[in-house]
């Protein structure tokens, strides 16, 4: 296998093991506590950046990366709250399709410079819209259910976490191992107290719990970040875009094959627009910004979803 296919493979990875953190979530949360879900993963990917650290970072650490990290380790933590009770209460194919709105929420937010999205960018995102209103129908038409609510709420919290990232990391010398660990520690101080009485539950837990815990800090978190973060330097942004757009189409495949999930026709029409609409939105948005960046002399970063 070549390296182009390896990379393609690799990013196909991250896309899957992303769109399958929504089953793991939703699996887990039925067994413990969401609080108790998410003390548990963080502390896993602290452990595991820390161990990271300590063998491969010989770099010393910087203030930029201590303060940025943990101005990001609260927004990130208010992501997985929402996200984490969202999907407890939803079904993982609609947490999946749902949280996709980020792709197309994120560049509204992110109007760096002044630049004005195309016309087009707004008709992608209004089918957007109404794809959720699909896939919150059910068997009729009504208001969206907690998780859905929910999962929307997360949708614009992380949309302003990306921006985020952008805004606070960009021209500054920070490693990403080094601010993935500050946000991971950040989050196990902040769920901490709030977990504490549901300890000896987790503590108690059975292998399959412990398992899916684990999947969700080490392969959703610690290794999505970095496959990512080193496959898309041998790919372009496009390809590494459209290989890790198919995230919600991998979290429809496994809450159906997997959890047993099924589509009412509603949805089912609400998840196809989803994912168009979505995909129409990304590639608009991604030619604006090559454009305008090419016209500035700056290079174009890729904008990716990140799982639960």
């Amino acid at each position: 296998m070549n390296i182009s296919r390896r990379t393609d493979a690799v990013l196909l990875l991250v896309a899957l093991v992303w769109g399958s953190s929504y089953l793991a979530a939703k699996t887990a949360t039925a067994a413990l506590p969401v609080l108790a879900v998410l003390f548990a993963r963080y502390a896993i990917s602290a452990l595991a950046c820390g161990a990271l650290v300590a063998f491969r970072s010989r770099r010393s650490w910087t203030r930029a990366e201590v303060r940025v990290g943990s101005l990001l380790g609260v927004t990130q933590a208010a992501v997985l709250l929402l996200e984490t009770y969202g999907v407890a209460h939803t079904s993982a194919a609609n947490a999946g399709l749902i949280i996709s709105l980020t792709i197309v929420l994120t560049p509204l937010l992110d109007r760096t410079g002044g630049r004005r999205l195309p016309r087009t960018f707004f008709l992608a995102a209004g089918l957007c819209v109404l794809a959720v209103g699909l896939l919150t129908a059910g068997n009729g038409l009504h208001a969206p259910r907690l998780g859905d609510a929910l999962m929307l709420a997360a949708a614009v919290v992380r949309a302003a976490h990306v921006t985020l990232v952008g805004r606070l990391t960009t021209g500054r010398r920070i490693d990403p191992l080094h601010l993935t660990t500050v946000q991971t520690a950040v989050g196990c101080a902040l769920f901490l107290p709030a977990a504490a009485p549901a300890l000896p539950a987790l503590t108690h837990s059975g292998a399959t719990t412990w398992t899916q815990l684990v999947y969700l800090a080490l392969f959703c978190s610690v290794f999505a970040f970095l496959a990512q973060t080193r496959a898309v330097q041998g790919t372009s942004a496009t390809r590494a875009s459209l290989l890790l757009g198919t995230e919600p189409i991998w979290a429809v495949a496994v809450g159906v094959a997997l959890g047993g999930e099924r589509f009412t026709l509603w949805a089912a029409l609400g998840g196809g627009l989803m994912v168009a609409g979505t995909y129409w939105g990304q590639s608009i948005e991604r030619r604006h910004r090559a454009a305008s960046r090419v016209r500035d002399g700056e290079a174009c970063p890729v904008m990716t979803p990140t799982g639960v």
